[in-house]
């Protein structure tokens, strides 16, 4: 209840300030949504031209522009093309976290933790036009500080990729290779995608990502010999029993 005056029966200077900073934070709570909701407009809108045209070929106007905004009201939600290019990125390995990482942890084999990771990532960068998976060679033009944030969490996700294929070695299931060439190979197959795969072409997004992983996992993963095979390996080691003299 609000403090009242003295014998007024009025609100007192307290009390109505109280009132308004609750009224501005349900304010502000409100707006979120529609500010997060334009942020994400624009991204998804400068994502496209820097795939197309390039980072540096693009200009914050020509953002501006293909949203129907002013550059004064660009600069209201990014300080600058560069902020606006990190959180492009930042948002393309929080899917990579969501949909990906945070999922195939708790995959206890590492054959299948390794097909998971290939095709939920490869259905990443094959969705909308592969728009936020193409800008990956684009970090080079962030500032230190900011490039080096992005770096560490690529790094997280690339010792998930080795430490997996560490496991089959251990296991024997892995073919002799070296770890970091054939994890750096696995991610490249799958980072490469945006550039060839088409939204209309012969094949959708899910058989290309199963095609990848196969390939993928067809050239690292030693092959299990079925059971006949290793009965035979096992009948030849075996020294002749029980055969007749002469036989």
């Amino acid at each position: 209840m609000a403090d009242l005056g003295p014998g007024l029966g009025l609100p007192t200077d307290r009390s109505v300030g109280r009132i308004i900073t609750r009224f501005m934070a349900v304010q502000r709570r409100a707006a979120l949504p529609r500010l997060e909701a334009r942020r994400a407009e624009i991204c998804r809108a400068a994502a496209q031209i820097f795939r197309d045209r390039g980072f540096d070929a693009t200009s914050v106007s020509d953002i501006a522009r293909a949203l129907g905004m002013t550059k004064a009201g660009l600069y209201h939600y990014f300080e600058s093309k560069e902020a606006l290019l990190f959180e492009i990125m930042s948002f393309g390995l929080d899917r990579v976290r969501d949909e990906v990482v945070v999922l195939v942890r708790g995959i206890r084999d590492p054959e299948d933790r390794l097909r998971q990771l290939i095709v939920r990532h490869a259905r990443i960068t094959t969705r909308g036009q592969g728009a936020v998976a193409h800008l990956g060679d684009e970090i080079r033009a962030l500032p230190p500080a900011s490039r080096k944030q992005l770096e560490e969490r690529m790094r997280v996700y690339f010792d998930l990729v080795r430490d997996t294929l560490s496991e089959l070695k251990s296991a024997g299931r892995l073919r002799p290779v070296d770890l970091t060439v054939a994890a750096f190979s696995v991610l490249g197959m799958i980072l490469w995608l945006p550039r060839w795969f088409r939204q209309d072409g012969r094949l959708t997004q899910e058989q290309v990502a199963n095609e990848i992983a196969n390939i993928a996992l067809g050239g690292l993963i030693v092959p299990a010999r079925p059971p006949r095979a290793r009965r035979k390996e096992v009948d030849a080691g075996r020294p002749f029993q029980g055969r007749r003299r002469g036989a």
